[in-house]
Formats: C-alpha cells, structure tokens, sequence
C-alpha cells in the first residue's frame, strides 16, 4: 500500500508563503504522477496543480497560475507545493494524489488518482 503523507500547513496572513511537503513511501516513487488539491469549507474538492514523473511537465489552476510551485525530488520520494502571495480563498484542507504511469503524463481528474494523503490544513486570514 503507498501511503502519502503532507506536512508544512499552517496558518498565515494574507501575502505571505507556506511550502507543503507530501512524503511518499514508494520506492518507485520516480515513476508516478502527483497533484495537488484543496478543498475549502462546503466546497467541492478542486485541481491545484499537477506534475509528471520526471518534474519535466507542471500544469496549475488558472487560480493559483504565477503564485504556486509544484516540485519533486525523487530522490527524497517528496513532491512540494510552494504557495506564494497567499490569499484568503486559499484557505482549505490541501491533499497530495499520486498515480502511478510509467510515461510523461499527468491528471488534474481527481478520480484519476488512486492514493490519497490525510490532507494538511492552510488558512490565510486577511
């Protein structure tokens, strides 16, 4: 079972920076495809931003464009959200999503994911 653990969220002002870390314990980790995705109180969950295997290929919501940053380092098994100029309606509950592909490919589907992290916590106060 791959398990996907996030860290790093928090509460901050409105303009400032938080980095989400998701820790995958997956040997294979190189070879999934990961997101990110929020969702905010009596919302539905919604795409944040996604990565290939390889770091190669990034695709974000038009909401968070120019102000997040995905990245992984294979390495480390991690994939990191960088959340810039943070702003209140990003608050919410953040989850990690990996899938594995094999190929230059990734999902901004939800259910095209099959695990899942706990979810980490970001509030933005104005």
């Amino acid at each position: 079972q791959v398990r996907l653990v996030e860290s790093g969220g928090g509460l901050v002002q409105a303009g400032g920076t938080l980095r989400l870390s998701c820790a995958v314990s997956e040997h294979t980790f190189g070879t999934y495809s990961m997101g990110w995705f929020r969702q905010a109180p009596g919302k539905d969950r919604e795409f944040v931003a996604g990565i290939t295997w390889s770091g190669n290929r990034t695709y974000y919501a038009n909401s968070v464009k120019g102000r997040f940053t995905i990245s992984r380092d294979n390495a480390e098994n991690t994939v990191y959200l960088r959340m810039d100029s943070l702003k209140p309606e990003d608050t919410g509950v953040y989850y990690c999503a990996a899938r594995y592909t094999g190929r230059e490919i990734l999902f901004t589907n939800g259910n095209d994911y099959r695990y899942w992290g706990q979810g980490t916590q970001v509030t933005v106060s104005s």
